[in-house]
């Protein structure tokens, strides 16, 4: 049976918590005292080793310096100072009771109600996120991106294949490739347009040049904890356990090359550009209020045995509201806020992050602490939820027109491209992922 602690509601959800942090208590924060996403960072400006941290309202909690006040245990104070310079893995590698442990450390001692030393012993450990430089949140050794988001899946196939979209195995296996890790970046990342080949469909000889197509992919990851041996697979029921936690993800895609490239074994430079995450990561215990059933209707395809279990089909799917916005260099020269293209709810996503892992490791993969997954582009079922703008302008032969008159089929140079995901639900205090922007620069050699 797997462990359902980070499933299983408990105080540390109570949505009447409050925290003597008051930013944490505004009704628009994203980092109320019921998140605690986990990240790491340092001063900007100065060059010392990135520190593990957890926002909380507009301020984080420096872990190490926490740790020398005494609010965690030896055990978990040696691992997170084992974080810096390292990133998350070693908290990641030592499983969930100890990432529950540090949760539930934390609340006791920004609680409110907290004993009246803390507010004035850890006022020296908190520090304003505005003064933070982010990097990645762990060492990202393997990157895999699958394509579990079913509307975009057949909104897209529907462009190429009008009368067959979903190829035959969509639907009894997740699919994924394996995605280039050492290009990721974190929320800011800016990144040249790509060069590749492309192939018009009235040339008789592709050319090499910058991409004409380029786009976004609103995605979630999810960043694995425990790993596990070389020849063992994880059975459905275990694979929660070595789920960290979830991150926004933009898989930038150059849709020119990758038509050209594509087949036979998919793509390669069309995604290997860049990728960009967010740089805090909302832990698997504070996603549990948002979880839902998942299933499938009766007259569907329904996963084969080994991607079937009881825990997976009453709280496998977790909702959270998906959006994607748009400012061009002419609105943020303007001082003119990004525009929102589209929501969804990644609830709708065709597998659940236990499936795709178990799937992963069903050959006896050996997953890593901080291998990240990919969703696959989350779209919604309707035309304007598309999760890219390949769906939401047609294959680009329907201009999206912005509130000030511009018109986008794909990405211009200078564009921002924002994604925005929280979780809410009734009784519960909304929760938030933080920013992952990424920007578009001129190809190298542009004029």
């Amino acid at each position: 049976m797997t462990s359902l602690s980070s499933l299983s509601i408990d105080h540390t959800h109570d949505p009447a918590l409050r925290s003597w942090v008051s930013g944490a208590n505004d009704e628009t924060t994203e980092f109320p005292l019921q998140n605690l996403p986990l990240g790491m960072a340092r001063p900007a400006g100065q060059s010392g080793a990135f520190r593990p941290f957890a926002a909380i309202g507009a301020e984080a909690v420096d872990l190490i310096a926490a740790a020398a006040l005494g609010v965690f245990s030896d055990e978990l104070a040696a691992v997170l100072r084992a974080c810096e310079g390292q990133g998350l893995n070693p908290l990641m590698a030592a499983g969930p009771a100890l990432r529950r442990q540090c949760r539930h450390a934390l609340v006791a001692v920004l609680d409110e109600k907290a004993d009246a030393e803390w507010p004035g012993k850890l006022s020296a450990a908190l520090v304003s996120q505005s003064s933070l430089e982010f990097t990645l949140p762990c060492r990202i050794g393997d990157y895999t991106d699958f394509y579990a988001g079913i509307h975009h899946a057949t909104a897209v196939g529907k462009l190429f294949r009008p009368d067959n979209p979903l190829l035959p195995n969509y639907k009894w296996v997740p699919i994924g490739y394996h995605g280039r890790a050492s290009s990721i970046g974190v929320s800011g990342q800016q990144f040249h347009r790509p060069l590749g080949q492309s192939k018009a469909p009235d040339a008789e000889v592709p050319s090499f040049g910058p991409s004409k197509r380029l786009d976004y992919e609103l995605e979630v990851g999810a960043l694995v904890g425990l790993g596990n041996a070389q020849g063992t697979p994880v059975a459905l029921a275990q694979a929660e356990d070595h789920l960290f936690g979830l991150v926004l993800l933009n898989d930038w895609s150059a849709r020119d090359v990758q038509a050209w490239e594509y087949q036979p074994l998919g793509p390669f430079l069309a995604k290997s550009f860049a990728t960009t995450v967010s740089p805090w990561v909302v832990t698997m215990e504070a996603l549990a209020p948002f979880r839902r059933p998942f299933s499938r209707a009766a007259d569907d395809v329904q996963p084969l045995p080994y991607l079937q279990g009881d825990t997976n089909a009453a709280q496998g799917a977790i909702s959270i509201q998906l959006e994607v916005h748009l400012q061009t260099a002419a609105m943020r020269a303007a001082q003119q806020p990004p525009h929102r293209l589209m929501r969804s709810d990644f609830a709708d996503c065709y597998w659940t992050f236990a499936q795709m892992l178990t799937h992963h490791a069903s050959n006896g993969c050996n997953l890593q602490p901080g291998d990240l997954f990919g969703s696959g582009t989350q779209s919604g079922p309707a035309s304007d939820q598309g999760g890219s703008l390949l769906e939401l302008t047609q294959g680009g032969k329907q201009p999206l027109t912005l509130p000030h008159g511009e018109q986008r089929t794909f990405l211009q140079d200078g564009d921002s491209v924002a994604l925005v995901g929280f979780c809410e639900a009734p009784g519960r205090r909304r929760i938030g992922f933080g920013p992952c922007v990424g920007t578009v620069l001129p190809a190298i050699g542009a004029a």
